[in-house]
């Protein structure tokens, strides 16, 4: 039986993609380097500080990766401030309340920086329903490395086998299977270039979970 819910945050809870992309692009023309979108889209589940290391390798840049970093996310957080349409997703936050107030535990592993973490869950008022909050940066390899995830299952009430991941990128799917993680596979609009074959179950709406299947995937 299923006790702990794991999320993945960006295009699971709150679709911060379009600002991350526009910073992402707003900062890739200063530094005048051709990024297509298909690179881009291959780097979907990374974390800031691995692209930028890819970023830096590929393209020779001489700026340090710390401040590839902190100009990125300054662009992003004026955009983030500025930006009115930011919304969860449709139908997550009756899933959150749901599976919290019938005593699922619900864990974070966002690829995102603590920072924007903090952002988010401030904004949308959702610290309460999370028992840990787990950030990429905080390791050397983003997904599909399993290592967050692993991490994350670490910090269940329950074994591994008793978690799920709930996730939309190819990345992620990967990192959640390589860590040994039943995965849920969210298929959107914003995940249509991602491959979400590896999922063990794919769903369209979040309307789709509630406690109780949840409880017996």
């Amino acid at each position: 039986m299923i006790q702990t819910v794991i999320f993945d945050m960006d295009g699971v809870i709150v679709d911060t993609e379009p600002v991350h992309r526009y910073a992402y692009f707003e900062h890739f023309k200063e530094l005048n380097i051709p990024v297509t979108e298909a690179m881009f889209t291959s780097y979907t589940g990374n974390s800031t500080r691995n692209i930028f290391q890819k970023m830096k390798d590929l393209f020779n840049l001489e700026q340090d990766v710390e401040d590839l970093i902190q100009r990125k996310r300054s662009i992003f957080n004026d955009a983030f401030d500025t930006k009115k349409d930011l919304e969860l997703l449709e139908g997550v936050e009756n899933l959150i309340k749901d599976l919290h107030q019938k005593g699922m535990q619900l864990i974070l592993a966002s690829s995102a920086s603590k920072v924007t973490i903090e952002r988010v869950f401030n904004r949308f008022n959702l610290h309460a329903y999370f028992s840990h909050l787990v950030s990429g940066e905080d390791f050397p390899e983003s997904k599909p490395h399993p290592a967050i995830f692993e991490y994350a299952a670490s910090l269940s009430v329950a074994p591994k086998h008793e978690c799920i991941v709930i996730e939309d990128s190819t990345n992620g799917i990967k990192a959640a299977k390589a860590a040994g993680i039943f995965c849920v596979g969210y298929t959107s609009f914003h995940s249509k270039l991602q491959d979400l074959s590896q999922a063990d179950k794919i769903i369209g709406h979040f309307d789709e979970l509630n406690y109780e299947i949840v409880r017996k995937l």
